[in-house]
């Protein structure tokens, strides 16, 4: 499958990971964000998903541990209508945890070219319709966290 891809102001080009299905992502942008904030971190680049396909963008593994941010939805859902030519990737972020200091306040800096996320295009649930019912006639399993303890 062939995604046509558009940059913004020298972004860091994108490749598939070798280990993985993920694509990492990186900030397109100089930033201190400070703690107890949100920001919406310029991804630099803008894709042309396929119909039928959307785009999930999360944290690294490390992202909080680097930075101290969170992701404010924890999973972005880019659907394939988000194809403008200024239709940018963003990252929203809340600084939860400031690693750095700038003027005596505390937050976190954002360098442009970090390795800030990931993410990854699936195809869209297909159509689906409900059908109510009184029962399953299944066993029941036993509730949330149910299978067992070590």
């Amino acid at each position: 499958m062939i995604i046509r891809i558009k940059y913004f102001e020298n972004a860091t080009r994108l490749n598939k990971i070798s280990k993985g299905d993920w694509i990492d992502v990186y900030a397109n942008k100089d930033m201190f964000i400070k703690e107890g904030e949100r920001a919406m971190i310029p991804l630099g680049f803008a894709l042309e998903l396929p119909e039928g396909w959307e785009g999930h963008l999360a944290p690294r593994s490390s992202t909080f541990k680097t930075w101290g941010i969170i992701q404010t939805n924890s999973i972005g859902i880019v659907d394939s209508s988000y194809i403008g030519d200024n239709d940018q990737w963003h990252m929203p972020v809340f600084c939860l945890q400031g690693k750095n200091e700038e003027n005596g306040v505390k937050g976190t800096f954002i360098e442009k070219g970090d390795k800030i996320a990931q993410f990854r295009i699936m195809e869209v649930m297909p159509a689906i319709e409900f059908e109510e019912v009184e029962t399953f006639g299944n066993a029941d399993r036993g509730g949330f966290g149910s299978t067992g303890k070590k």
